[in-house]
């Protein structure tokens, strides 16, 4: 039985593309795996030990405008196996600003049996670390208007114009800890 010629070219045609474009998927997985991004999310969780969790909790929730939603515990025994804590149980708020996957989460704890120290918080330059967290707000005088119902002051000239319609607002949170807040006036 004789083949029409037509068939096998389109064979030989489906074939010959089929192959190339096995080729072409097996040089460019590399460059594909390299592509891929490091981080599941664009957000970064932190945790801040505070002296009172109450006080910091209020403060975050009531006067910065984050949300509060579940928390979670740990006991000492699993929190010391990670290397966190050394024999204290974990009971950890928390405070997200934003909704989805890639909101911001504030984790908010404390120990008041562990004897912690605050850090020198003078200035940002004053201790290595961590020294200050900023939050863009969408209103930044609704933000105003909740540090001035709280008492809480404002650092160095603030607000100050940053260009556009965003200023920045810095303050304290009740352990010292600086915070910025930028957004429209």
């Amino acid at each position: 039985m004789t083949q029409n010629p037509l068939h096998s070219f389109f064979k030989g045609t489906f074939l010959t593309g089929a192959l190339l474009v096995q080729a072409a998927s097996l040089t460019l997985t590399p460059a594909k795996a390299a592509e891929q991004p490091v981080f599941s999310s664009a957000a970064a969780d932190l945790g801040i030990v505070v002296s009172n969790l109450e006080t910091a909790s209020s403060f975050y929730k009531d006067v910065i405008g984050c949300t509060e939603i579940k928390g979670f515990s740990a006991p000492a025994a699993f929190a010391t196996s990670l290397g966190l804590v050394d024999n204290h149980d974990l009971t950890v708020r928390v405070f997200v600003l934003g909704e989805g996957k890639t909101r911001t989460q504030l984790k908010i704890m404390a120990f008041p049996n562990a004897g912690s120290k605050k850090s020198d918080q003078t200035f940002i330059h004053s201790n290595v670390g961590f020294s200050y967290l900023t939050l863009h707000v969408n209103d930044l005088n609704a933000s105003l208007k909740r540090l001035k119902k709280a008492g809480v002051k404002l650092e160095g000239k603030t607000p100050v114009p940053l260009g556009g319609k965003n200023s920045l607002v810095v303050c304290r949170d009740p352990d010292g800890n600086f915070i910025e807040l930028i957004g429209p006036r």
